[in-house]
């Protein structure tokens, strides 16, 4: 049963973590979301389709924040209870630093299973349906439109050039169409209006031209026919679109049982254990590690007496970034076979928790320890230092003036 402070500490955490959570997921997806625009007009692909591959994007930017959102939650409430002095109410009262320590792991454990079930399960399916949609982007299969004012080959006969477009691509005018087929017979057409309408068969679509000029030629005539019409149905053959390729091409499209099937196969080739070996590692070492943010959270929240610099929350997001980077660099060294996976995100996990645990030690054990006093007094010396010299040379200038 959670007492009056351990609400009270739930509600402090959940705010700046929720926030920054949602925070960090919108800037990743609008950043994104430009680039899938852009993508998606060159393609001539439907606008839904951007929504589509960000929504499929959504879990890899969420294993992404999760772990920054639980670090900063935690952080901004600690440090809210040290700089107006509840937190040396609640040491006084008996509340240690373990003891305050129980929701913050309430909170990691339901985050690191989600984040384990995202990153174990959900985002492999979801990286291999965005893969899948960026095929079918490239290859015409959702659709694709014929861009305006740009010659736009059908398959390997045919060729269609449209000046101007409008209702969504409904109506159609300024139409050029060249056709080839057996027998170098060609088909030239152009039209003032036209429209693309369905068949019953998949592969073949109507296009009705309408007020245009049609030219016929083949070998056996001395000059082209040449009609005019005020409607004429044109079928066109759709090109084909390959498949898109099976799920498991790349390592990260596959879930954690798939990858330990194929890190124990003695029947894969060394590569493939290798890469599969690393990402399995790699995606546990990230989940285990969360374990260690409470930790790192707390021993950063604590400023010295009568600071309220923000040191620690500018460092926090340096280090779990930094560690994110170094592990992403030993899963490539693994999946090379450079080092052996085990050792190569295993040891640097071991490092970090020597280095989080000896900062909790200071401050939760030794008496007056303060981890990141040091640090605070080196970064306002050096500001001061920065802010003398910027004066001393505005003074230069303004003598020299």
């Amino acid at each position: 049963m959670l007492s009056a402070v351990d609400r009270y500490l739930a509600r402090l955490i959940a705010v700046p973590l929720f926030s920054t959570l949602v925070i960090a997921a919108m800037l990743l997806v609008l950043d994104k979301m430009l680039r899938l625009f852009d993508f998606v007009a060159q393609e001539g692909g439907p606008v839904s389709v951007v929504f589509r591959m960000l929504a499929n994007l959504l879990p890899e930017y969420l294993s992404l924040g999760i772990p920054i959102g639980l670090m900063l939650g935690i952080l901004l409430a600690f440090r809210r209870l040290a700089t107006s002095s509840e937190l040396d109410v609640l040491r006084a009262v008996g509340l240690g630093y373990g003891r305050l320590l129980l929701v913050p792991y309430l909170f990691t454990i339901a985050l690191a299973i989600l984040n384990l079930a995202i990153v174990g399960f959900i985002q492999p399916k979801a990286r291999y349906a965005y893969e899948g949609l960026q095929f079918e982007l490239r290859s015409g299969a959702l659709g694709a439109s014929i861009k305006v004012g740009e010659f736009t080959t059908l398959g390997q006969q045919m060729t269609v050039r449209i000046e101007q477009s409008h209702n969504r691509g409904a109506d159609l005018s300024g139409i050029f169409v060249r056709a080839e087929s057996k027998g170098d017979r060609t088909l030239a057409v152009t039209a003032e209006k036209g429209s693309f309408l369905r068949t019953d068969d998949p592969d073949v679509i109507i296009f009705r031209l309408k007020n245009g000029t049609l030219v016929h030629n083949e070998p056996g005539f001395v000059t082209p026919r040449v009609l005019s019409f005020t409607s004429h149905d044109l079928p066109i053959d759709l090109p084909k679109v390959e498949r898109f390729r099976s799920r498991g091409g790349k390592e990260r499209e596959l879930t954690i049982p798939e990858l330990v099937r194929i890190g124990s196969n003695s029947h894969t080739t060394p590569a493939q254990r290798n890469e599969s070996r690393a990402n399995f590692h790699f995606r546990i070492v990230e989940v285990v590690s969360m374990f260690l943010l409470p930790l790192l959270a707390v021993a950063l929240a604590v400023p010295p007496k009568r600071s309220t610099s923000a040191l620690g929350v500018f460092l926090s997001i340096v280090i779990v970034v930094t560690y994110h980077k170094v592990n992403e660099y030993a899963q490539g060294m693994g999946s090379l076979g450079r080092i052996d996976p085990l050792i190569a995100l295993w040891v640097p996990f071991l490092l970090f928790a020597a280095l989080v645990g000896w900062l909790y030690y200071q401050l939760a054990y030794v008496p007056g320890g303060q981890p990141i006093g040091g640090l605070e007094r080196v970064f306002s010396k050096a500001f001061t230092a920065v802010r003398r010299w910027f004066r001393l040379d505005r003074r230069k200038r303004e003598r020299l003036a």
